[in-house]
Order: structure tokens, then C-alpha cells, then sequence
């Protein structure tokens, strides 16, 4: 919550905090702009032994002056400058309202359901901009504009980024459009039944129907952070709808090593254009045991499904070989959730 909202709260609730009197004589002085105490008391049904208390307390906060004369006067104020301070008060409340209404939450382990479409592109742009060295993301073509800052930011920041564009009719042309401003790969998919995705590091991710973000949206965005399941988000993405779409834009990664994968498929896809050497640190876990732990040592195997449906690649540590497979591995002996990549030893992660 926004520290200053309970303050900001009481701040409005010292000046509003209005009762029958002090309606009253506020009302009345304003009609009249200057009123004795007697005055007020006749134009009012304020008792007499009230209203000097009553004054007062709208003297202190700024509302009415009193004029220390005999016998002693009520000036009206300006409501602009007595409600001043307090519209500027009220309109942070409601920013900071609003900005704890929409906010993406980011609890650890957090698996959650939003419905608010400004709750939504907030997570959309949230999660772009929180990733460090991955980034898959499937937008329409409208979302391309309002995220384009934000994915060239995290583009120009050396993060790889995979873009999925659908429907395809819809998508700039690459002739006229910057695509490796946002992306490191571009493709694009003809069905308009396409999700819309965000998934940074591998991790973090949102996931919702095209509806959700339309003006009758009735559907539900749902949000994983740093959540096992989150990677079913990728998963699907990378092995059902990618496959399916057409690359217009791409450039071959000449990212310096070491290099951090989120994923082993895409590890794996862009090793295969590298020559020499290469050592990689794992961390992920035991498939049989579930214990989390790090491998370290030279990659001496690689290897994709033809669709790149599965991938996996093997590290002899010295002592042994191990095979490293992705989340939800089966056949492998590790499940890979972070991988680091270079040229002459193991890096550190």
C-alpha cells in the first residue's frame, strides 16, 4: 500500500469532518460574506452558546476568518483558496487509489486472477520491463505500439526477446518497420484466437484472451510470479503457437559470453550457430529426488526436436555426464530453470 494514503485519508477527514452547525454557518456566511455572531445566530438555528465554538472550527481550518472586532465578525474565504489544499489532497488520493486498484502484486509464489483491463496492460508492461535477460511475448499489433518503448528498453538492455505478432494481416510491414528495435526474433501468426503473453526470465508471466483487453472484455488475465506453473505459459507458447507462426524479422544473437538462458530450448537453438568449446552452470533440480542443485562442466551434447518441441543437452562435470532437459523434464536427469553459458570455464550464475 502507498505510505501516504492513510495520511492523506485523515488529512481530508480533519477538513471535511462537517456537522449540522458547521454547515450551517459556513453556508450562511458565504451567502452574506459577513456575519457577527448575533447575525449568525438569527440566520441560522444555531443556539447562540454554539456558535462561537462552531466558527472557530472553521476558522481553524481555513474556511471562514474571524475578525477580532466588538462585536467579533465571520468573513467569508474564497472556496478556490480555502479548497485548495484540499482538492490537491484529493486528487493524490485518487491517483494513489487508483494506482493501488491497478498495480500488479508481486507475492512470491503468487498464482492470480485479475479482470480490470488497466489492471491487466499494467501486468503486460510490468513483466516486460522486469526482465533481465529473456523476454516471450505475444501481442496483436495495437499492443505493439503501446508496449514498443518498453520492449526497445529492454532490447537496447541486451535482453533477448522472442515476438510473436497475430493476426498477421495486421502486423507492420518489416520494410518500414524497426523490428530488431524490439525484438531479437519476430514472427507472426494468421489465427485471431492467438493468447496474449508476457513471460520474462522464464518465471514471470501473464496470459489472457484477445477479449480481455477489448472495450466488452468479460475474461480474466491470469498472472504467475515466479511460480512453477508459469512455465506452462511458455511451454504452450514455444511447442504449440510458435511453431505455427512465420519468422519476418530476426538477427543472429551476437550477445558476448557469458550468456543467460532462462530456457534450455532456447539455449540449445542459439548454441547450435556457435562453434568451439562452450562450458555451462545449471541450476535447476533432481528429476527423480525434486532437490534443488548446480551443475557445472563442458557441454558435449546438444539436441532439438524437429519443431522444437523438446530440447535437452548434456555437461560432463569431470566426474560424470548429466543430461539437462527443461521444465517438467522426464527423460533427463536435471530440470534445467536457469542456465549460463561461456567459452572457457563454467560462469557463475
Amino acid at each position: 500500500m502507498t505510505e501516504d494514503l492513510p495520511e492523506q485519508f485523515e488529512l481530508l477527514d480533519d477538513r471535511f469532518d462537517f456537522g449540522e452547525y458547521e454547515i450551517a454557518a459556513y453556508l450562511a456566511v458565504l451567502q452574506y460574506g459577513r456575519l457577527t455572531a448575533s447575525e449568525l445566530a438569527d440566520e441560522t438555528e444555531i443556539p447562540q452558546p454554539r456558535v462561537y465554538d462552531t466558527v472557530r472550527s472553521l476558522a481553524d481550518r481555513g474556511f471562514v476568518e474571524l475578525r477580532d472586532s466588538r462585536p467579533m465578525e465571520v468573513l467569508a474565504v474564497d472556496p478556490s483558496e480555502s479548497f485548495d489544499g484540499v482538492q490537491t489532497t484529493l486528487e493524490e488520493l485518487v491517483t494513489g487509489l487508483e494506482q493501488q486498484f491497478t498495480a500488479p502484486s508481486r507475492a512470491s509464489e503468487a498464482v492470480s486472477l485479475v479482470s480490470s483491463r488497466r489492471t491487466i496492460v499494467r501486468y503486460f508492461r510490468d513483466v516486460i520491463s522486469s526482465a533481465e535477460y529473456e523476454l516471450l511475448v505475444s501481442l496483436t499489433p495495437p499492443l505493439l505500439d503501446r508496449f514498443e518503448d518498453d520492449l526497445a528498453d529492454r532490447s537496447s538492455a541486451g535482453v533477448t526477446t522472442e515476438l510473436l505478432l497475430s493476426p498477421a494481416a495486421d502486423a507492420p510491414d518489416p520494410d518500414v518497420y524497426d523490428y530488431p528495435r524490439v525484438a531479437t526474433t519476430t514472427r507472426t501468426r494468421r489465427g485471431v484466437t492467438t493468447p496474449l503473453v508476457a513471460v520474462a526470465d522464464g518465471s514471470y508471466s501473464v496470459y489472457t484472451g484477445r477479449r480481455a483487453l477489448s472495450s466488452t472484455g468479460d475474461q480474466y488475465a491470469v498472472i504467475f510470479d515466479r511460480s512453477e506453473l508459469g512455465f506452462l505459459i511458455s511451454g504452450f507458447l514455444n511447442t504449440v503457437v510458435w511453431p505455427s507462426s512465420t519468422t519476418v524479422a530476426g538477427q543472429t544473437s551476437n550477445d558476448p559470453f557469458p550468456r543467460r538462458y532462462a530456457t534450455v530450448r532456447r539455449c540449445v537453438r542459439e548454441l547450435g550457430a556457435v562453434s568451439g568449446p562452450l562450458y555451462a552452470t545449471v541450476d535447476g533440480r533432481d528429476i527423480e529426488t525434486g532437490d534443488a542443485l548446480t551443475v557445472a562442466g563442458e557441454i558435449v551434447d546438444t539436441a532439438l526436436g524437429t519443431s522444437g518441441e523438446t530440447a535437452a543437452l548434456t555437461l560432463d562435470t569431470g566426474d560424470r555426464r548429466v543430461d539437462i532437459g527443461g521444465q517438467a523434464a522426464a527423460l533427463e536427469d536435471i530440470e534445467a530453470h536457469e542456465l549460463a553459458v561461456g567459452r572457457d570455464s563454467p560462469p557463475d550464475l
